[in-house]
C-alpha cells in the first residue's frame, strides 16, 4: 500500500474486474461498423476448418473458399479491434489532458488496458491543471488490487509529474512506495528531489531525500551538499547540520570550506563557541584547511560573548598562520566592541586595519558611526566621515539615515536635520520612504508640524509615496504639541494608503487626549475607532486606565484593568505601573502593596519605574520601613535605584532633618553615574533652609551651578518662604547674596 498520502480511497473510481475479458470486446452495441456487417459476437474466434465440421456438404473448391473468406473476415474483424483501441486510447488521453480522470477510467474499463494504457494516462493527467492527488492514489491503489500492478515507470512518471508541480512531500511518498515494491529509485531521481526541495527550502524532504540517497549507497555531489548545509544552518537547523558532517567526514567523504563555514558560523551566532571550537580542531586534524572566514566566524563567537582574550588570540593566530584578517573580520570585531560599549577599543581596531593596509568598507564605518552618535559623540561621529572621504570611502544613501536616526535619537535635532540636507544636495533625494519618514520626525521633534505637511505634499510631486507611517509621524508632532482639533482634522484629509487610518493612528490621538484629559478628543477617537472597525488593544486601555487615574475615577480604571485580562490579553509593564499609580494617588498603599505582591511576573513586573512609585508614595506615608523593605526587594530583584528613586530617598532624609546623609546620597549618585535633578537639590535647599543653614545653602547653589542645574519656580518659591521667615533683619547679607544666586545676577 502507498504511504499515507495514497490512502485507500479507491471506492470512487471502477476499474471493473472484468476489464481484460477480451471476448466480451465486440459488443454489438460498440461498434457500427461490426453491426453493419451482420456479424455475431463469435465471429472473432472462427478457427481453421470449422467449416468442415458443418452438416453441410461442400465441395473442394468452396471448402478453399470458406478458409480464404474466413481468413479476410478475421483480418477485418483485427482491423475493427485495432481501430476501436486506437480511438478510446486516444478519449482516454483527452479525458485525462483535461483533468478528467473519471472520465478517462470509463473509457479505459471499455479496454483490456494494460500497465501502458495506465501509465500513458497517467502521464496525460499529470500535464493537466487539475491534478488531484488523492484521486492518483485512488488509481495505483485499483492497480495494485486488481491489476494490471504498476511497473518502474508508473513511479517514475508519478514523482516526475509530482516534482514538476512541486507537491515535494508527495513525490517523496512515490520514491519511498516505489522502494516497498522492490523497485531502487535511480541516482537522477533523487538528486532532483534534493535540489527540488533545497530550492523550495523544504528542508524535511531534503534530509529525506539525503537519507534514501545514503541506504542506496548514492551521495550527492558536493555544491548541493553544500547548499544542503547552508539551508539547514539557515533555517537554525544546525544539529542536523552538524550529524550530516560528522557521519560524512566518517565515511571519508571530501569536503571542503564550504561544507563546514556555515555551521562554524551557526555555531558562532548561537553561542555555541565550545562546539564550533571543537569542530573547528576535528577538521584540522582530518587535514582539512581553514580559511579566513572560518576564523572569522570564532572571532564572531567570541566577541558576541564579550571573551575578548579569546577573540584578539584568534586574530593572532590568523596572522601565525599566514591567513590575515579581512575587512569583514574587523568588521565583526568593531560591531561586537561597539554593542559593548568598548568604542574606544573599537577606533583601535580601525588604527590597526590602517597599518595593515585592510581598508575598511562602509559597513565597518557605518556601524562605528551609529556607536559614536548613540553616545551622544557628534563631533567625533563628524571626524569619522571626514576621515571616510579623506580614504577614498564617502558616505551613501544609508549611511546618511542611519547617522541622522542617530542624531535624531541623541537629540541634535540640528544636526540631523542638516545631514539629510546635505544628502539631498549632493544628489540624494527624499523620494523613498524612509528618508522621508526621519526628515519627517526631524521636523515633528522640533515642533515644525506645518512645515512637514507642506513638504508632504511638495514632495509628492516628485514622486514621493507617503505611508501610514509618514501620517502617524505627523499626527504624533500634532500632539506633541497639543493641537488635538487639528490632528483630528488631518485624520480626514490625509490620503492614507489603502484602509485608511491604522491602530496605531488611533492610538496616538487616543494617548496624547488621555494625558492632556480631553475628554471631547477621546469620545471622538472612540466613536471613530468603533465606525472603523477598531477595537481597543492594550496601549488604548492603558492609554484611558492613565485617563480615568487623573481625573480620580479609580473604580472604572480598576474595571477596565479586570475586562483587559477577562479579554485575555497580557497587560503591559506600563499597565501595571498605571494601575499602581492610581492606587497610590488615591492614598490606597496598603493594595498597592498587594498588588505589587500578587502581580509579580518575570521581566514585565515589577520594573525600576514600579518600585519609585511605591516608594514615593510610602515615603509621603512615612511608612519608611517598607521603603527599607522595598530598596532590599529592589536591590534582591537585580534593580539599580535611579535617579527618582534617589530624589524619593532625598526627600524622605530631608523630611525628618538628615541633610548629612542626603548630601551623602548626593555622592554615591556621582559615582554611579546618576545625575541630582532640580528636585533632588530643591528637597536639600528646603531642609537647609528650614535649619537656617545659609552658607551650605550658597554652597549648593554654587554646586548647582558648576554642574548646569538651574533654579525653578519651585526654587523661587522656597527661597520666598525663607525670606519672608528671615527678612533683611536677621541675616540681611547672606539673604541677598542667596537672592542673587537664584535670580542669576552674579
Amino acid at each position: 500500500m502507498l504511504h499515507s498520502l495514497f490512502a485507500s480511497r479507491f471506492q470512487s473510481l471502477n476499474i471493473p474486474r472484468n476489464l481484460r475479458l477480451f471476448d466480451k470486446f465486440l459488443s454489438m452495441s460498440i461498434s457500427c461498423s461490426v453491426e453493419a456487417l451482420d456479424f455475431s459476437e463469435d465471429s472473432l474466434h472462427l478457427e481453421p476448418g470449422l467449416l468442415q465440421n458443418s452438416i453441410f456438404e461442400l465441395p473442394n473448391s468452396c471448402i478453399t473458399c470458406s478458409v480464404y473468406l474466413e481468413r479476410d473476415l478475421t483480418a477485418s474483424f483485427y482491423n475493427i479491434w485495432q481501430s476501436a483501441q486506437l480511438a478510446r486510447r486516444s478519449r482516454v488521453q483527452n479525458y485525462a489532458k483535461a483533468g478528467n480522470l473519471k472520465a478517462a477510467l470509463d473509457v479505459l474499463s471499455l479496454m483490456n488496458p494494460s500497465v501502458l494504457d495506465y501509465n500513458a494516462l497517467l502521464h496525460s493527467y499529470l500535464k493537466s491543471s487539475a491534478v488531484c492527488v488523492d484521486k492518483l492514489a485512488e488509481v495505483i491503489e485499483g492497480m495494485e488490487r486488481f491489476g494490471p500492478p504498476p511497473n518502474v515507470w508508473t513511479f517514475n512518471i508519478l514523482f516526475n509529474g509530482l516534482c514538476k508541480l512541486g507537491y515535494l512531500k508527495d513525490a517523496l511518498s512515490v520514491l519511498e512506495e516505489m522502494h516497498s515494491n522492490k523497485f531502487i529509485p535511480s541516482f537522477s531521481s533523487l538528486m532532483r528531489l534534493l535540489k527540488k526541495s533545497l530550492s523550495a527550502c523544504e528542508f524535511d524532504v531534503s534530509l529525506c531525500a539525503l537519507s534514501m540517497m545514503i541506504n542506496h549507497d548514492y551521495l550527492p555531489t558536493l555544491p548541493v551538499l553544500n547548499c544542503l548545509i547552508s539551508g539547514l544552518c539557515k533555517a537554525d537547523m544546525l544539529q542536523e547540520a552538524c550529524n550530516i558532517v560528522s557521519f560524512l567526514l566518517d565515511r571519508g567523504f571530501s569536503l571542503n570550506v564550504c561544507t563546514y563555514n556555515p555551521i562554524l558560523f551557526g555555531l558562532c551566532k548561537s553561542g555555541q563557541c565550545d562546539t564550533a571550537l571543537s569542530l573547528f580542531y576535528k577538521l584540522r586534524r582530518k587535514g582539512f584547511t581553514a580559511n579566513v572566514y572560518s576564523y572569522t566566524a570564532l572571532v564572531l563567537g567570541f566577541s558576541k560573548k564579550g571573551l575578548w582574550e579569546e577573540a584578539y588570540r584568534t586574530l593572532e593566530q590568523m596572522h601565525v598562520n599566514d591567513c590575515a584578517p579581512n575587512v569583514v573580520t574587523y568588521t565583526v570585531l568593531i560591531k561586537f566592541l561597539c554593542k559593548h560599549s568598548k568604542i574606544e577599543a573599537a577606533l583601535q581596531i580601525l588604527n590597526v586595519m590602517s597599518k595593515e593596509g585592510c581598508s575598511p568598507d562602509l559597513v565597518t564605518y557605518n556601524t562605528l558611526l551609529h556607536a559614536l552618535c548613540s553616545l551622544n559623540r557628534v563631533s567625533d561621529a563628524h571626524d569619522l566621515i571626514r576621515v571616510m572621504e579623506r580614504n577614498g570611502t564617502f558616505p551613501d544613501h544609508v549611511t546618511y539615515c542611519a547617522l541622522a536616526t542617530s542624531l535624531l535619537k541623541a537629540g541634535e535635532l540640528k544636526h540631523s536635520h542638516d545631514l539629510l540636507c546635505r544628502m539631498a544636495s549632493s544628489g540624494g533625494q527624499f523620494v523613498d520612504s524612509v528618508t522621508g519618514n526621519i526628515y519627517f520626525q526631524i521636523l515633528c521633534s522640533d515642533h515644525r508640524n506645518g512645515e512637514a505637511i507642506s513638504k508632504v505634499s511638495s514632495m509628492m510631486e516628485h514622486g514621493f509615496v507617503p505611508t501610514n507611517v509618514t501620517y502617524n509621524t505627523i499626527l504624533k508632532g500634532l500632539c506633541s504639541d497639543a493641537k488635538l482639533v487639528e490632528a483630528l482634522e488631518h485624520l480626514d484629509n490625509f490620503k492614507w494608503e489603502r484602509g485608511g487610518p491604522d491602530l496605531v493612528s488611533f492610538n496616538t490621538l487616543l494617548s496624547a487626549a488621555c494625558r492632556q484629559g480631553t475628554a471631547s478628543v477621546i469620545r471622538s477617537v472612540l466613536d471613530r475607532m468603533g465606525t472603523e472597525g477598531f477595537k481597543l488593544n492594550i496601549v488604548g486601555m492603558t492609554s484611558l486606565m492613565q485617563y480615568f487615574g487623573k481625573i480620580g475615577a479609580l473604580v472604572e480604571s480598576l474595571k477596565l484593568f479586570e475586562h483587559m485580562i477577562s479579554e485575555g490579553q497580557c497587560p503591559s509593564t506600563i499597565t501595571y505601573n498605571v494601575i499602581l499609580g492610581n492606587l497610590c494617588r488615591k492614598g490606597l498603599t496598603g493594595h498597592a502593596k498587594i498588588m505589587f505582591s500578587e502581580f509579580r511576573k518575570p521581566s514585565v513586573f515589577p520594573d525600576t519605574t514600579s518600585y519609585n512609585i511605591l516608594i514615593h508614595a510610602l515615603v509621603k506615608k512615612n511608612d519608611y520601613l517598607s521603603v527599607e523593605n522595598l530598596l532590599v526587594d529592589m536591590h534582591n530583584s537585580g534593580f539599580a535605584p535611579d535617579a527618582f528613586t534617589c530624589g524619593s530617598l532625598c526627600y524622605a532624609l530631608c523630611r525628618i532633618g538628615k541633610v548629612t546623609s542626603a548630601l551623602q546620597l548626593e555622592h554615591w549618585m556621582a559615582q554611579n553615574g546618576l545625575n541630582p535633578n532640580i528636585s533632588f537639590y530643591n528637597n536639600i535647599l528646603n531642609a537647609l533652609f528650614r535649619m537656617a543653614r545659609l552658607s551650605d545653602v550658597v554652597l549648593i547653589l554654587r554646586k548647582m551651578r558648576m554642574e548646569g542645574v538651574e533654579p525653578d519656580a519651585i526654587s523661587l518659591n522656597i527661597f520666598n518662604r525663607a525670606m519672608c521667615k528671615y527678612g533683611n533683619k536677621r541675616f540681611p547679607k547672606p539673604m541677598n547674596f542667596i537672592k542673587k544666586f537664584i535670580m542669576n545676577e552674579s
